[in-house]
């Protein structure tokens, strides 16, 4: 096993990332907020993390005693600052929680396993006490994923991964790599790097999200149109439930029955815990070119991009913003805004390669009225490519809530689901003095559909997380009558748990309530998530 040498360390308790790199807005934003957004309440409040009261410990002794004796006292604990660190993801709502100083759903003790074999006793052992249990990586969820919800059970851990970091092995003749699941992003580069590989998986919460994470809740990032969706690049699993380990994944392909892989690719812990993952990986590219386009509207640039997906020519990356987000971006990034709307394209491969490649997607490009722009267009792009969960933060600071939602749907349903997601929560968050911003890109594309992320801005007002909670269901509800799917690459979680009905009926969510039962006959594994509630209490005896 290797191990790296540059650690990742924790993100702030009551903000996205590292402190060191939290930012502040100029006057000038201000200003434009205020212009814009109608901004006029107080900034929502922030506690200090002393100011936080925590409820007791809630862990029984014989269970402490018993994870003890696994994992010894240093890795098993109960201080505050281990509970505060383990509050939850980082949702909106989330920070503006933490902002408020409420740390009432605390888990009871933070422990950290250091092999496959430590987990797996472990989750018996929480078993056999019914103690819940919520595996956490990088936290970063968005949709309450790592929120500890007890559902009925007496006590909750928080399983924090970051012990299982190594690279386990490297196959070369293969072209794959098993990696632990705890390992950070930034750190499977370092390792997969110095062997002359990448994982070539970027989505926004790369400097802290995890390898486990990834597949937890199939994760796509902004290069998967060139190296895949990380589920796609899951060849094999090893898995700690509470009735046994599972090792899944014997070959690239099998006939051998339903591939149990795809149970707990997207799981998000709720059947068991990830602690080894195999992934494809590639030779890391010789080169990388990325180019900035303009098209006249957001039709123009989605149907740009459908002919490239439809005629197999997607390139490594590509998004199209529609104009409030090409206008909203360039005013962050202090530049001029190109008119119309802007689409990002990135290609990695040898020169060759690229230039050839290039080349055809160019033609398509300019066919759909794409104009070329200046590289330095592209290259602020690749600049702030990390730092927009920092500037929401700034702009909680200043009044301003600022949230994200994703969808996905056909080509055919793409306009009219953008529409009405839009107005929707245009209309639930606009008050007497504010009109929201409500902006959106395509993010992800395939032969037959693409995903939309949007983003709103609006004036936190007083009560900021009532207002995105009735606006989130409004616009949850909006998609699943659309025919969308609830969620694209940011996974279930607590959020969009309402809808899972609508997005694989009620069959489907007894299906996975049935599987549930089996692997986790006690219902420990972190509760509160991914399967409705209802389905997940055992069938009634006639």
């Amino acid at each position: 096993m290797k191990r790296p040498t540059r650690r990742v360390g924790d993100m702030a308790w009551n903000a996205w990332g590292d402190p060191a790199h939290a930012r502040q807005l100029e006057d000038s934003q201000r200003q434009l907020l205020v212009d814009t957004l109608g901004v006029s309440a107080a900034a929502p409040p922030r506690v200090e993390r002393s100011a936080l009261r925590l409820p007791p410990g809630a862990l029984p002794e014989p269970a402490h005693a018993a994870l003890t004796a696994v994992v010894g006292e240093e890795h098993l604990r109960t201080d505050d600052a281990a509970r505060i660190l383990h509050l939850g993801g980082k949702s909106t709502p989330d920070l503006l929680r933490r902002r408020e100083g409420d740390a009432h759903h605390a888990p009871d003790a933070v422990v950290t396993p250091g092999s496959h074999e430590q987990v797996q006793a472990l989750v018996e052992i929480c078993a056999e006490h019914a103690v819940a249990v919520v595996p956490f990586g990088g936290g970063t969820s968005v949709v309450g994923g790592v929120e500890p919800a007890r559902e009925g059970h007496p006590a909750l851990i928080s399983l924090d991964l970051r012990r299982l970091d190594a690279l386990v092995e490297l196959d070369e003749e293969s072209g794959t790599a098993t990696l632990q699941a705890g390992l950070r992003t930034p750190e499977a580069e370092e390792l997969l790097g110095a062997e002359g590989y990448t994982l070539g998986h970027f989505p926004q919460s790369f400097e802290f999200a995890t390898i486990g994470g990834y597949a937890a809740t199939r994760s796509a990032g902004q290069s998967s149109a060139g190296y895949g969706r990380f589920d796609a690049m899951v060849t094999a699993l090893k898995v700690a439930t509470p009735r046994g380990t599972l090792d899944l994944g014997r070959a690239p392909a099998t006939a051998a029955g339903p591939d149990l892989r795809q149970l707990f690719l997207g799981s998000e812990g709720t059947l068991g815990v990830l602690t080894e993952v195999t992934v494809r990986v590639r030779r890391a590219p010789a080169e990388r070119r990325d180019e900035a386009w303009s098209f006249p509207s957001f039709a123009a640039g989605t149907a740009a991009v459908r002919a490239l997906a439809q005629r197999g020519l997607l390139p490594t990356a590509i998004r199209v913003s529609d104009e409030t987000e090409t206008f909203v971006n360039a005013v962050i990034a202090g530049s001029a805004a190109p008119e119309g709307c802007l689409s990002v394209v990135s290609h990695e491969g040898d020169p060759d390669e690229i230039a050839c490649r290039g080349e055809a997607v160019r033609q398509v490009l300019t066919a759909h009225e794409g104009s070329l722009l200046d590289d330095e267009v592209a290259a602020a792009w690749r600049r702030s490519r990390f730092s927009g969960p920092y500037m929401r933060d700034a702009l909680l600071d200043t009044g301003v809530l600022t949230e994200t939602l994703e969808t996905a749907t056909s080509w055919a349903g793409l306009a009219a689901l953008r529409e009405t997601v839009t107005a929707t929560l245009t209309a639930h968050l606009r008050t007497a003095t504010s009109t929201p911003v409500v902006f959106c890109h395509l993010s992800h594309a395939y032969p037959s559909g693409g995903s939309l992320y949007f983003t709103v801005a609006a004036d936190a007002g007083e009560e900021p997380r009532s207002r995105w909670r009735a606006a989130k269901q409004a616009a949850g509800d909006a998609i699943a009558a659309a025919g969308g799917s609830i969620t694209h690459h940011h996974a279930v979680g607590q959020d969009h748990r309402p809808w899972m009905e609508a997005e694989v009926g009620p069959l489907g969510v007894e299906v996975l309530a049935a599987v549930k039962r089996t692997l986790d006959p006690a219902g420990i594994m972190n509760p509160g998530k991914l399967i409705p509630e209802a389905a997940t209490q055992p069938p009634a005896v006639s």
